[in-house]
């Protein structure tokens, strides 16, 4: 269960390997010691210097197995990642970014976007939603992006695909809410990231840090919408509502 000033004693990373995910897990481990945290993720060098990470850190880790693009096997991953007790906070962090011009000609990169962005996201957000509401409590935290509140020519397909996994989490947050269980829906801008490397950053960036911080606070106080810096919230909002010939205008 949760403690009573927000700190969990069990934490689900989907996106084992995410640096966003995992500073999300050393903010809760350094208020929790012995946090048991599960890493859903493919097997790699990165996911077992993740692991020793946060052994270090004094959490009590285990893995599975878990490919996006393979979503008959996710009620297998989420039985896995259950399997040692209640989950009390559940992270979705996983997510591609890909070459936004390639992603509105190229077939096959445009469906790999859809399938890891939204379908995946959707499927394990039912799968946990269930299971969350079985056990009665958790908070569930699903990172969405401000690519997704108004889609740009820089990169819509990409939006596009977090436009959907937004309004299916967003949704999700109403659905569950008389079971007791608590959804974030998480909106960063510009991140210094592995995916974001070699890209210019844009205004209001930010690292995997700043926006765990923020991810900590929403689970903390339950907060069911949150922006990555909070700044982004108002610029956002003057952007959906500047009109088309402006909008197209703009360099972005």
């Amino acid at each position: 269960m949760i403690d009573a000033v927000g700190n969990p004693q069990s934490l689900l990373l989907l996106g084992g390997t995410s640096e966003i995910g995992l500073a999300v897990a050393a903010r809760f481990a350094a208020a929790r010691p012995g946090l048991r945290v599960v890493l859903a993720a493919r097997p790699s060098s990165r996911l077992d210097a993740a692991v020793a990470t946060l052994r270090r850190l004094g959490c009590d880790v285990a893995t599975v197995p878990f490919d996006a693009r393979a979503p008959r096997s996710h009620p297998e991953t989420i039985d896995k990642a259950f399997a040692d007790g209640d989950i009390d906070v559940s992270v979705v962090a996983f997510g591609v970014l890909g070459d936004q011009e390639k992603a509105w000609t190229d077939l096959d990169a445009a469906l790999e976007l859809a399938e890891v962005n939204y379908t995946a996201a959707l499927s394990v957000g039912v799968l946990l939603g269930r299971r969350l509401a079985e056990q009665g409590h958790g908070s569930l935290v699903a990172l969405s992006s401000v690519a997704g509140e108004r889609a740009r020519r820089s990169n819509f397909v990409y939006g596009s695909t977090k436009a959907g996994m937004d309004a299916f989490y967003s949704g999700l947050t109403e659905a569950l809410r008389p079971s007791g269980v608590h959804v974030a829906v998480v909106r960063p801008g510009f991140v210094h990231t592995r995916m974001t490397e070699g890209l210019k950053p844009a205004p209001l960036s930010v690292t995997p840090e700043q926006v765990a911080d923020v991810i900590v606070d929403a689970v903390r106080r339950r907060r069911e919408v949150v922006w990555a810096p909070a700044p982004l919230r108002f610029l956002m909002s003057a952007l959906r509502h500047v009109p088309r010939p402006i909008f197209r205008r703009l360099p972005i």
